[in-house]
């Protein structure tokens, strides 16, 4: 047997890995969650309401736990890191995938809701990262994962604050990955396309001309699920992704190339 087959096994394994995951009691956090678990990872929860976390953790089984937290207090996301690493020993992966959707055009958008979006995705976002990654550093591993969005790369009408703050990840992921790779932290993020979830619903909720307009740009001709984000995830954070780092990878069925 070769080195390349008897290694297959445990390139795409995340054992001995302990990763948190914000937002993930639903959604897409939960779908990346459901796949770190099948990939041998132990899961660490993050979300402001008990109950999903609770149902969720039901569902994936003993390598799960849950924090309660709202990531955009900055005095409870200095203690987060801290608190996980605690109940669940060193953190090796963080995916920084909490957020809201505020549909509205740009005319009528106030500064608090411009401000609130942008708290939620970028500066919570940037500073899990920072308490995440001085733990990484010290010990040379790691990996942080984004969740940007087709609006990292495209124009979209009525989501000023949203296109705001995923197309600043994209500067964040390069700048922190060409910091940290050196010494051993991987920065990359995933770009979904439209993918089957309740926020998604709830974007399109009586909208028919923009959901026909999402799947005629989309060259699969359809939207994808939540386990296509949740296998790609668990890619750019096993072994086989060593070599990838400062990469925004799009998971969107031909959106940001179609026509």
């Amino acid at each position: 047997m070769s080195k390349v087959a008897s290694d297959f096994g445990k390139i795409f394994c995340l054992a001995d890995e302990h990763a948190l995951i914000t937002g993930g009691g639903t959604g897409l956090g939960l779908a990346m969650a459901q796949c770190f678990v099948a990939a041998g990872a132990r899961v660490m929860i993050v979300g402001r309401r008990p109950e999903p976390l609770q149902a969720a953790c039901k569902e994936l089984g003993p390598n799960s736990a849950y924090i309660v937290a709202d990531i955009t207090d900055p005095a409870r996301v200095a203690t987060l890191i801290s608190e996980a690493e605690n109940k669940n020993g060193p953190l090796t992966i963080l995916v920084n995938n909490a957020g809201v959707h505020l549909k509205k055009p740009a005319a009528v958008t106030t500064d608090v809701e411009f401000q609130s979006v942008i708290q939620t995705h970028l500066f919570a976002a940037f500073s899990l990262s920072r308490e995440a990654a001085k733990g990484m550093l010290q010990r040379g591993r790691g990996s942080i994962l984004f969740t940007a969005s087709m609006t990292s790369f495209i124009g979209m009408t009525q989501v000023v604050a949203y296109s705001a703050a995923k197309s600043a990840y994209l500067g964040v992921v390069r700048a922190l990955a060409a910091e940290w790779s050196s010494q051993g932290v991987r920065v990359n993020a995933i770009a979904p396309g439209w993918i089957q979830s309740k926020m998604l619903e709830k974007a399109l909720a009586g909208d028919t001309a923009r959901r026909t307009k999402i799947i005629s740009r989309t060259p699969m001709g359809r939207m994808g699920e939540p386990h296509d984000i949740g296998w790609a995830a668990v890619y750019l954070c096993s072994p086989a992704a060593k070599f990838v780092t400062g990469v925004v990878l799009p998971i969107d069925g031909g959106a940001s190339i179609g026509f």
